[in-house]
């Protein structure tokens, strides 16, 4: 029963994130209400307020869960794999859309691409949006520093990781959003940008 409601609170907290992004980007970051996210989230406003302090956090929470669910999913991947590869598997994992995605699904690619946009440049979201990066960031640097033996107190090495990947991923996500439609994959996009990551980022080739 444990696993079973744990679960399904994820699911909701899943199906409250995606409405209140799915619903800031067709009305305007100013014209969603909590209601609004409830409703659409088929939960009451009480639910939602058991969950989120703000539709900001409601928002920032969808990138929070994914890189948490990264830095789970790198700690279950072989002990032998190499760490970017383990850390590309894992991070592509959590790019499979659930079922709140296809309740709600998104419209055509360039009238989301621009409405996320402007939802990005939304000021009300950017301290809720750091801190979910910093969360994200210091979570996948612990599972970096077991996976690799390193000390979070002494070794730069599992933060420079975690910061690494997350840029990766941002720098993914943004070019997907910028190209036209339809774009290349997200899954693509993230594989590419962890590979030349892990490369050392050589100079391209002209």
């Amino acid at each position: 029963m444990t696993g079973l409601r744990q679960r399904k609170k994820a699911e909701t907290r899943a199906a409250l994130g995606w409405a209140a992004i799915h619903l800031t980007v067709e009305r305007g970051y100013d014209n969603v209400r909590v209601e609004d996210i409830a409703d659409a989230a088929g939960v009451s406003p009480r639910t939602f307020n058991n969950y989120f302090s703000s539709k900001a956090e409601a928002i920032a929470s969808r990138h929070l869960d994914r890189s948490l669910r990264t830095a789970a999913a790198l700690r279950e991947r072989p002990a032998d794999e190499p760490l970017w590869a383990a850390l590309t598997r894992a991070a592509l994992e959590q790019f499979t859309p659930g079922p709140e995605v296809e309740a709600m699904p998104s419209p055509a690619h360039t009238q989301w691409a621009a409405g996320i946009r402007t939802m990005l440049a939304e000021p009300a979201l950017q301290g809720e949006r750091l801190r979910a990066v910093a969360t994200a960031e210091a979570e996948l640097a612990a599972a970096v520093a077991d996976r690799t033996g390193t000390d979070l107190a002494t070794d730069m090495y599992p933060r420079l990781v975690a910061a690494a990947a997350s840029a990766a991923v941002t720098v993914a996500i943004q070019h997907y959003l910028d190209n036209a439609d339809p774009p290349a994959p997200i899954e693509r996009l993230i594989t590419d940008a962890f590979a030349q990551v892990a490369a050392g980022l050589p100079p391209p080739r002209r």
